[in-house]
Formats: structure tokens, sequence, C-alpha cells
């Protein structure tokens, strides 16, 4: 099978992570694929945030978990998070940053990094607190979040994948 087409197929989301860090030099090659996701129209309005300092992390983290009306760690303990956004101004932003996000944790996994999409970055930015940490981190108000790629290295067993058993429509 190709290697491209595995790796899609193999991809996991995880959600336990362990303290190992990862490296600058990966999260820069694992953004450069983000980077050269499809846009609409080519208007390229996606923004990434990385997010390495564990304080910054950790408040974002308690942020989407107020979302969620939890107080655990939605972040499951990975050491990085990618908080993608987009220009709301674009007709097509939430595909751009989907098209992005995929882009990001398939690149990771052809990596040997492990990663899951987190929900619910829109709501955190665009929440006061949220919108006034994405200003002082240097993000536009004209963004708006799409999703969280956390990232770092498993600290469970592989997930075995659910069997697909969705109707397929053939014409």
């Amino acid at each position: 099978m190709n290697e491209t087409v595995n790796n899609l197929i193999k991809r996991r989301s995880i959600k336990k992570y362990s303290d190992r860090p990862v490296s600058k030099e990966d999260i820069k090659t694992i953004i450069e694929a983000g980077l050269y996701a499809p846009t609409g129209r080519n208007r390229r309005c996606t923004l990434f945030l990385v997010v390495t300092d564990k304080e910054i992390r950790d408040k974002i983290s308690k942020l989407n978990a107020t979302v969620l009306g939890s107080d655990a760690d939605p972040f499951y303990n990975a050491p990085a998070v990618i908080v993608v956004f987009a220009d709301r101004s674009v007709n097509t932003h939430v595909e751009d940053g989907s098209c992005a996000m995929s882009n990001l944790m398939n690149a990771a996994f052809s990596m040997g990094i492990d990663s899951c999409w987190v929900h619910r970055a829109k709501e955190v930015f665009d929440s006061e607190e949220g919108r006034e940490l994405a200003r002082s981190l240097g993000v536009p108000d004209s963004h708006v979040g799409i999703g969280n790629c956390i990232l770092g290295y498993r600290d469970c067993d592989y997930p075995v994948p659910a069997e697909r058993t969705q109707k397929v429509i053939i014409i």
C-alpha cells in the first residue's frame, strides 16, 4: 500500500501523553505541512499559534475544560498544542482551518508523533478571557479558533481502530 494512504488509514487520536517534549524542529516541519493545506481560492487565511510554554498551555486547557463543563485536562497531558485560527472574513475559513488541522495531524503521525484534534477553540477564543489571551499572543481579532491540535508521545497502547461499517454509495 502507498505510504501516504497507509498513514491516513493507520493514524489514531491519542488521549494519554507522556511528558516527553516535541522538538522545535519537528513542530516547524508539522507547521510547514499545515501551511500547504488546501484553501478556498488559495486565500491561505489560517494562522498557527504554537504553544509549548506549560503555563500558557495549561491556561488554554483550563479555558477549554470550562467550556466543556469539566475540570479534567482536555489536552490529555500533551506537551504541545497548535491552535489553528482562520480569518473569519473568508467564507471558507472553517473548511480551510479544518484542512490545516488534518495536515498537521497526518504530518505528525508520519514523523512518529502522536496527536488529537481537541475541539472548542472557537468557544475558548471567542470568550472575553480567551480573546484577551489570543491578543496578548499576537492573534488578531479578525481570526476565529478552528481547532486545537495537541502533539506529543503517547503513554498508552496504540488504539485499535473501530470497524468501518457506514454505508457507502457507489455511482
